[in-house]
């Protein structure tokens, strides 16, 4: 089927966004057919830095053991392997914003995880359900298999602290809505959404998912004429700690598998700013309409 663990090269590289058309058949995302793994190493390009953050076993070991934990419920994998992922590849936001790097982790070191982890499974008459989508391969942050949980981890962090990373995106509509948004870049704002969701599913309030949509899109709505970023300020990120933390991944153990890695400790929000949103965002919650599910479209009627 596709490349196995063992097949995997030792480091990470970059793979063209030009070049992953020709290799995603219909038959390589439906898990049939092998990925072409020597024509696919030949396009890419070693990345020049000889640092361990770039070795893929760590990589590798965190997806193999993903995929024995979360054998019965793939979407749980999300919640556990966000803040483990981004722990282990560390990196600034403009190296995790190359594209070209995730092409590889998706058709070079792990085309097995992407397709376990997104090809639809059991009975179904539509052939198109039982492929992978391209993007899942090589496409947007917020839809890429592996680039959207670690820009997950990246924007819910607080800090050194992925707690809220693991609420984010333990909700497949948070992660699959709030990800596109671009308040979320405001950490005070991430943070507030993290906290209602929170409350919602805490107080198991029914039509989760709908309500996370709804808070998502007057979230985004407003963001157009409040300014969270002036209304919530917020410190900007120490850079030289976030320096170190990269710095350290050559002599960092790996990361634990039943508790929390830690992040950077390169400054959390203000409280002030994420107290102040949360309530602003639970009014917004409260009073979004909800998606009507029982209206009959017209081309139905």
């Amino acid at each position: 089927m596709t490349s196995t663990p063992s097949e995997a090269p030792e480091r990470l590289a970059a793979l063209p966004s030009a070049a992953v058309s020709t290799y995603l058949t219909s038959g390589v995302r439906a898990g049939q057919e092998p990925l072409p793994r020597v024509a696919i190493l030949r396009a890419s390009t070693a990345i020049a830095e000889d640092s361990a953050r770039w070795d893929t076993a760590p990589v590798r070991e965190l997806l193999d053991e993903a995929m024995y934990r979360f054998a019965g419920s793939r979407a749980g994998a999300d919640a556990w392997l966000a803040p483990r992922l981004h722990a282990t590849l560390r990196m600034t936001r403009s190296e995790a914003a190359r594209p070209e790097l995730w092409n590889f982790l998706a058709l070079a070191v792990a085309p097995d995880y992407v397709l376990w982890r997104h090809l639809a499974v059991g009975e179904s008459g539509d052939d198109a359900a039982r492929r992978v989508s391209t993007p899942r391969f090589s496409g947007p942050h917020y839809t890429q298999a592996f680039a959207r949980l670690w820009w997950a981890a990246e924007m819910f962090r607080d800090g050194h602290d992925y707690r809220p990373v693991e609420i984010a995106c333990g909700n497949q509509d948070m992660i699959n809505t709030a990800l596109r948004l671009d308040a979320i870049d405001h950490k005070p704002t991430a943070l507030a959404m993290v906290r209602v969701l929170k409350g919602l599913a805490d107080s198991r309030a029914t039509r989760l998912g709908d309500r996370v949509n709804a808070l998502c899109t007057a979230v985004n709505a407003a963001g157009s004429t409040l300014m969270y970023d002036v209304i919530a300020p917020h410190d900007a990120p120490d850079h030289d700690a976030l320096a170190r933390w990269i710095e350290e991944s050559e002599v960092a153990p790996a990361v634990p598998w039943d508790r929390l890695p830690d992040g950077p400790e390169d400054g959390t929000a203000r409280r002030a700013s994420l107290d102040l949103l949360t309530v602003m965002f639970e009014r917004f919650g409260s009073a979004a309409p909800l998606r009507d599910r029982d209206r009959v479209r017209p081309s139905d009627s």
